[in-house]
């Protein structure tokens, strides 16, 4: 999940003047930024999956943290620590290069922590309207059309979804718990809480948008593209967990 994102507030709130404060030209800018940023890095996101898979990497290192819970529970440890350093560089106000080196960092790192289940998935699919389809690409289009009718929920209807904020983080270390104790206990969490985390990061979505809307600074893009993007491969990664519990290999 996205572990990183589960920040204990907006860190731009009380830093000045707001994207909701700002001229209009100021907050088309914040917005044209913020979702160009979100749509590279999950291009590039993209783009390193596959050349881990083309070049053959990804068959070096899953099977072997697919076999054995302790692993990929180590895996875990590094991604969240990995993400936590990764979106404080995105968020220094000094350093521009810091914020993009950020970006990059919390990119690879979510690669790294998806081609493992990406290998597994590609022998997967969904049978609908008498055709076969894999349910990796499958879980990108829900994931496209969720994230696509969630953003117009909040640019909308305008609410501050900020309250959400404190229920949010306790989910999420509620739903932590619950994963370190499956890999140290073995058992499987199951369908019904993948779709409980499609519920938490739909709400990080929302959140992150909200956000977005009447929280960050204008030149507060990288960040704001940095929190968007990790509640969309959170979103993905369960989408693609669900599709997989309900399909056929």
């Amino acid at each position: 999940m996205s572990y990183g994102d589960m920040q204990s507030a907006n860190p731009y709130a009380s830093f000045g003047t707001s994207v909701a404060d700002s001229p209009a030209d100021a907050r088309v800018a914040f917005i044209r930024k913020t979702y160009t940023h979100l749509a590279i890095a999950v291009y590039a996101c993209a783009a390193l999956c596959w050349a881990m898979f083309s070049l053959g990497i990804v068959d070096s290192f899953a099977p072997m943290l697919l076999t054995n819970r302790l692993y990929w529970l180590g895996v875990l440890g590094v991604f969240m620590v990995v993400s936590w350093i990764a979106q404080g560089m995105a968020e220094n106000r000094t350093s521009i290069g810091k914020q993009y080196i950020g970006l990059c960092l919390y990119v690879l790192a979510w690669s790294l922590m998806l081609c493992p289940v990406l290998w597994i998935a590609q022998r997967f699919s969904i049978s609908y309207g008498g055709g076969q389809f894999g349910v990796i690409e499958t879980a990108g289009v829900i994931t496209l059309v969720m994230f696509g009718g969630l953003t117009a929920i909040a640019w909308t209807s305008r609410v501050d979804f900020s309250f959400m904020r404190a229920g949010l983080i306790m989910a999420g270390f509620g739903a932590m718990a619950l994963i370190v104790c499956a890999m140290l206990f073995n058992f499987d969490l199951g369908p019904l809480f993948s779709g409980a985390m499609i519920v938490l990061a739909s709400g990080y979505i929302l959140y992150d948008t909200s956000n977005v809307i009447h929280k960050y600074e204008p030149g507060q893009h990288v960040a704001a593209s940095v929190a968007l993007f990790g509640s969309v491969a959170l979103l993905f990664w369960y989408v693609l967990q669900l599709l997989m519990s309900m399909s056929r290999d």
